[in-house]
């Protein structure tokens, strides 16, 4: 799995969709980031097979929305997305929200999946450390991803911690929280002075140095490509802790325990 990829929520279907992946891939990106509810999956099969880039030399992943969870719906909720995406099989396929009383049919789902080789990898998104304690012990195949809102204002620690010491690999959504503030906040932008980067570049940069992928979204291609140059800098230990002590636990998304399923 990349440690960097292209999310495309909020990206138009049709033509904005295909333009916003098309450039990623040619950038060099091999990793995309798409759901059922995104209402794009079409438009990225097409960006995908138009690029001529190699099917097996991609990472796809999309997601199972609350609506089709359950046993027998995620399984057709699974085979809807592969005939949207034109595709055989996704690489990574997440349970999009916790959704209370069905997420463990939901997940004996996925395991099915897995187990008959319809995708490379499962795991889950929007679950805290108790959704994920309520789900291992039933679990054959522990989640492998689990994908977060997660940036400087909401460091997500006890979930990252929880985490590693269980193998499961964290995943950043929002990860420039969606634009707001964070860009332009006096330290971000001290930072990006002092080692010569733009103030994305050391948010995305910090995601990668506390071992979490990150997938921002854009459909500019000069925003796409500043976003991936993050591999040839290294943000200092003191610098480390000084973005981690902009954490304020807030959100800019809903609460999966409080979110309107």
């Amino acid at each position: 799995m990349p440690w960097l990829g292209l999310g495309v929520w909020k990206v138009t279907e049709g033509e904005e969709v295909v333009k916003s992946v098309r450039s990623a891939l040619e950038i060099g990106y091999r990793s995309i980031d798409t759901a059922a509810v995104y209402g794009n999956e079409e438009g990225v099969g097409r960006a995908i097979r138009e690029s001529g880039v190699p099917r097996d030399r991609l990472f796809v992943t999309t997601k199972v929305w609350n609506a089709d969870q359950g046993y027998d719906s995620t399984l057709a909720a699974y085979d809807q997305s592969l005939n949207k995406l034109g595709m055989d099989y996704v690489d990574l396929y997440l349970i999009h929200w916790p959704v209370k009383g069905k997420y463990k049919d939901t997940w004996r789902a996925l395991e099915k999946l897995y187990k008959d080789g319809r995708v490379r990898a499962i795991g889950v998104s929007n679950f805290h450390v108790h959704h994920l304690e309520d789900l291992l012990p039933k679990a054959e195949i522990k989640p492998m991803v689990d994908q977060v809102e997660y940036h400087p204002r909401l460091a997500q620690l006890p979930l990252l911690k929880f985490c590693k010491e269980q193998g499961i690999q964290m995943e950043a959504w929002s990860p420039l929280m969606q634009g707001k503030e964070l860009l332009s906040h006096e330290l971000i932008t001290e930072l990006a002075g002092k080692y010569g980067k733009t103030a994305a570049q050391i948010i995305l940069r910090w995601d990668l140095q506390h071992g979490v992928v990150t997938i921002p979204k854009s459909v500019t291609p000069s925003r796409i490509q500043e976003n991936a140059q993050i591999f040839d800098f290294e943000l200092s230990a003191e610098d480390m802790q000084r973005i981690d002590g902009l954490n304020e636990d807030r959100r800019v998304g809903p609460d999966p325990d409080n979110f309107n399923f």
